[in-house]
């Protein structure tokens, strides 16, 4: 989408402001000159999902200051540089314009979020202490290289991008030239002092913070906690619930698990087998370019088989396709272990599942088919994509998200590749079940954190006793429970709920129930709550059902 590629967003609490009343006028011309009952019900359902999201957003905006806009996770400090290497394309000199025009918009942009994180510090809503290393490190980084530093031996990834992107085009030499001398120009003039600007704020606001880490630290910290779970799974489930279910599962996944040491013949306790998933070097390529390299190869490899085995699962593909990328070394220390960036609308840009290779202990091979399945094929990839090629369905709908929706359907699309004989290898299975149990142990923590206020350690022991994965895998992903309350329970909460619908529609329709046919009911209009997907199945049921009588 190249309209208004020479700005960036207005991220001011000002415009927050316009933009709810904006909502407030939406939702009230909709409910006057709408008349609902004459819809139909495609268009029924865009009429409930709108109104159910702008009420929403005005019954939220209370909270609007309930968040980190800097942390370790995301941030205008990875945020903007990414976003200008992956997505702004330069196909001629407009677009490259375009983009040396938001070089030069990065002070303003730095200068909001520091007006945003001074608002929130007055407010009392300071990050944990934890976070600022992080972020300041992922900082510097972006002014690495010149023309940050004159006396660099190579390019800052900007540059770099700069200058790969516009010795693509068919414009002539000095125009070339000219354009990299001004992108020069911003970097130095407007990156470089604005990151400098953010750089020295987090150092003084570092000082000020402290280690309290749960939600129930915000102002309205309990309620605030019970919408964003609310909110999050699309459910009215309670944090004791949510809780309690987690524990449930963790001890599920445990008996299946001591199955597995059984299979492989391990003389050991379960946590025995646990350090030896983490430690032995079988399971783990060597910290070097070739083992990376080795490990994007086994991730294509694993992609491509399931992509031979689609027609098995859905009626509709995307077009859009599906490439495996390293993450960009810029944000590789602080950044996810794997996940998934849509495709161009266009088709321009391919879906890209990235893996995090920074630290190759962190990525055991027994994981790879899991994270492959959950971020690629048949998880992300097909449900994201397929949602922005639907026909006459809006567009708040087909990029909107429901996380319990989009990451139920990755933790479930990590199961249904056991379903249909792959993990044919029991390390691989385990690896399997290795994930599913994270996610199981994060409706523990999330709510341990934020609503029984355990501390940053005791959600480390918790994770790290109860799963295999490395310490420096645990410690990453409370960090990032912390900054992103509620957001790690919608996984295991969505798949159970669309496993749950699997069941009894074949339960309903026995012989004939058909997979392809309950996927396509479940990915045809986009995401959506919780219970609209189970009224949406409930219909295809009882209409597969009439057909058949």
């Amino acid at each position: 989408i190249k309209k208004d590629q020479d700005k960036w967003n207005d991220i001011s609490d000002e415009n927050a402001k316009r933009e709810l009343e904006i909502t407030r006028r939406e939702l009230k011309e909709l409910r006057e000159t709408i008349d609902y009952n004459k819809l139909d019900e495609p268009t029924k359902l865009s009429y409930r999902l709108y109104v159910e999201r702008a009420e929403q957003d005005i019954e939220n905006f209370q909270y609007r200051l309930h968040n980190y806009p800097i942390n370790q996770m995301y941030g205008a400090q990875s945020r903007l540089p990414s976003f200008l290497i992956n997505i702004h394309r330069i196909d001629n000199e407009t677009d490259a314009r375009g983009y040396i025009a938001r070089l030069n918009g990065i002070d303003e942009q730095i200068t909001q979020v520091i007006e945003n994180l001074k608002l929130r510090e007055s407010k009392g809503i300071v990050a944990p202490k934890f976070v600022f290393p992080y972020a300041i490190s992922d900082t510097k980084n972006v002014l690495s290289g010149k023309p940050f530093v004159s006396d660099a031996l190579e390019d800052s990834a900007l540059l770099a991008d700069f200058k790969k992107k516009v010795a693509n085009i068919e414009i002539d030499t000095q125009l070339r030239e000219e354009l990299i001398t001004e992108a020069s120009g911003a970097l130095a003039e407007s990156v470089k002092p604005a990151f400098g600007s953010l750089i020295e704020f987090l150092m003084e606001q570092e000082k000020r913070a402290n280690t309290d880490d749960g939600a129930w630290k915000l102002p309205d910290g309990e309620a605030f906690y019970a919408m964003a779970l609310k909110r999050t799974t699309t459910t009215d489930m309670t944090a004791d619930e949510i809780h309690e279910l987690g524990l449930s599962e963790v001890a599920r996944i445990h008996e299946e698990m001591r199955a597995i040491m059984e299979q492989v013949e391990f003389d050991g306790t379960l946590q025995e087998f646990f350090e030896f998933m983490r430690t032995d070097k079988q399971f783990y390529y060597d910290e070097t370019p070739e083992g990376r390299a080795a490990y994007l190869a086994k991730a294509e490899d694993i992609i491509d088989t399931m992509r031979g085995r689609l027609d098995e699962l859905f009626v509709t593909k995307p077009k859009a396709d599906l490439v495996v990328k390293a993450v960009e070394a810029f944000r590789e220390k602080s950044a996810g272990k794997a996940f998934y960036q849509r495709p161009a609308p266009d088709g321009s840009r391919p879906g890209t599942y990235y893996a995090n290779l920074y630290k190759m202990s962190d990525m055991p091979m027994y994981q790879m088919e899991a994270l492959a399945y959950h971020e690629g094929i048949p998880g992300h990839h097909m449900q994201l994509a397929i949602a922005q090629e639907l026909k006459d369905v809006p567009s708040f709908r087909k990029y909107g998200r429901y996380t319990a929706y989009t990451e139920g359907w990755g933790l479930y699309s990590e199961l249904v590749p056991k379903e249909m004989g792959f993990y044919s290898d029991p390390y691989s299975d385990f690896g399997r079940l290795a994930m599913e149990i994270w996610r199981a142990c994060r409706l523990v923590v999330d709510t341990g954190i934020h609503h029984k206020k355990w501390t940053r350690e005791q959600a480390i022991d918790y994770l790290s006793t109860n799963t295999p994965n490395p310490y420096g895998d645990v410690v990453k992903a409370i960090e990032r429970y912390i900054v992103m309350p509620s957001q790690a329970t919608a996984y295991k909460i969505g798949m159970i709920k669309i496993v749950e619908l699997r069941d009894k529609a074949r339960a309903a329709l026995g012989d004939d129930f058909d997979v392809r046919e309950f996927h396509e009911v479940v990915l045809r209009s986009g995401p959506v709550p919780l219970s609209v997907l189970e009224d949406q199945v409930a219909d295809y049921v009882a209409r597969k059902s009439q057909e058949r009588a």
